[in-house]
């Protein structure tokens, strides 16, 4: 099966992907863990209990791994650099298909991670709470009757819940219009941030305590549908002026398909235009899963780890160009 971010999911030509974290803690052992006594026995608690909570998850240290390997596991967004910068005593539970990782000690012990292409929040919300559930089995986990789940920032105290959705809005910041989501966004307690990628913007739940995870699912998901709509709206006004519009797309395309170097930004700056092209079936050589793939390999640690060499500056740019008209014209 591919990984959940080479996938198309649903509503994938403005949603790039959902996210559901839980954060969790250990009852046995103090929030901050920092003997290696701790450490180790945390780790062969986790090891041994692995097998009974399923899903065909492995446990790997992340000083087991090389820096390539660990940097494109912060580019699919599976690890944060925080996590990175504490190797030592970090680990994940992970998933063939990757959908599922679990962190283990960075900034709690645990924090249950799923994901999916496109947007299906109440479908990554209940695998999470089902693997809360199998964990809750295997594990005393730290918590209050007043407050809920108990974690180290009392930002996340009481469901420990974290949705977010990454959406692509190229229309709604062409049109000058998404300064109006924002302040729309702001009034339902959601916050939205740009991304740094080109025309993405993350939203997701401020709240996390004297709410229901029921509550917070369904205030995300209106969120996101409405800016859903208002994206598919200031789309169909770009193409009024057919023309300008098709000129961007395909110089973007032009470029993106027949350079000889690039870099990561200007690769990704293209990407957006590129994009949005191939889901109004402007461009029609490329597809949604294409898409996926380029995004994902023009990256560097992810190009790095497809090639299986660490590259010099120039050979990078010139490796990305080559794996972008790898993509493009593959079946």
């Amino acid at each position: 099966m591919l990984n959940w971010y080479l996938q198309t999911g649903k509503e994938s030509d403005v949603i790039i992907s959902s996210k559901i974290s839980l954060a969790r803690n250990l009852e046995q052992f103090n929030f901050y863990i920092k003997s290696t006594e701790e450490i180790k026995l945390e780790e062969k608690i986790l090891n041994e209990n692995l097998i009974k909570i399923g899903y065909g998850l492995k446990f790997i240290k992340l000083r087991d791994l090389d820096e390539i390997t660990i940097n494109s596991l912060i580019e699919k967004d599976l690890i944060t650099p925080q996590m990175a910068s504490k190797k030592n005593i970090t680990s994940i539970l992970i998933n063939e298909e990757e959908n599922i990782c679990i962190l283990v000690n960075e900034e709690d012990h645990l924090k249950i991670q799923v994901f999916t292409s496109g947007l299906d929040l109440e479908g990554i919300s209940n695998l999470a709470i089902e693997i809360d559930e199998k964990l809750q089995n295997e594990f005393n986990i730290a918590q209050s009757k007043k407050y809920g789940f108990l974690t180290t920032s009392p930002m996340n105290v009481g469901t420990g819940m974290k949705l977010t959705v990454i959406l692509h809005l190229p229309a709604l910041s062409k049109t000058g219009n998404i300064s109006k989501i924002l302040k729309f966004v702001d009034k339902f307690g959601i916050e939205i941030k740009k991304d740094n990628i080109q025309d993405f913007y993350v939203i997701s739940n401020k709240q996390t305590l004297g709410i229901t995870e029921e509550d917070i699912i369904r205030n995300l998901k209106i969120i996101a549908e409405k800016i859903i709509e208002q994206e598919r709206l200031a789309r169909k006004i770009l193409a009024e002026n057919q023309i300008s519009l098709e000129d961007e797309v395909c110089r973007s395309y032009g470029i993106l398909s027949n350079c000889r170097k690039i870099s990561e930004k200007e690769a990704e700056d293209l990407l957006s235009y590129v994009k949005l092209g191939t889901d109004l079936g402007i461009i029609t050589q490329l597809t949604d899963a294409k898409i996926k793939k380029l995004y994902l390999f023009v990256k560097l640690a992810n190009l790095e780890k497809y090639y299986g060499q660490e590259l010099e500056k120039l050979q990078e740019e010139q490796k990305r160009a080559e794996i972008i008209k790898e993509i493009i014209k593959s079946d």
